[in-house]
């Protein structure tokens, strides 16, 4: 199984997608400082997940929402 995340910062209005096998895991991860891209935006807390049998499908998933349709469906349900 795979999921794609949503992660959102409680410092900024920002969004974070991503995946990963353990959702659990990776918000740690993220909150540890050890992702150079969400390090500045500490802390983070999940706000969406969505769960996919392999990678392929999830990753076509997590393209979309890094898409700008995907964004801006995210902006409107999460900011």
């Amino acid at each position: 199984m795979m999921f794609v995340y949503v992660l959102k910062s409680e410092k900024e209005e920002r969004l974070y997608v991503g995946m990963t096998i353990s959702v659990e895991k990776r918000l740690k991860e993220h909150n540890a400082g050890k992702t150079k891209s969400t390090k500045g935006y500490r802390p983070w807390k999940v706000v969406h997940t969505e769960e996919y049998p392999d990678r392929t499908t999830a990753r076509k998933r997590e393209k979309y929402l890094k898409s700008g349709y995907g964004k801006q469906w995210l902006k409107n349900k999460y900011c």
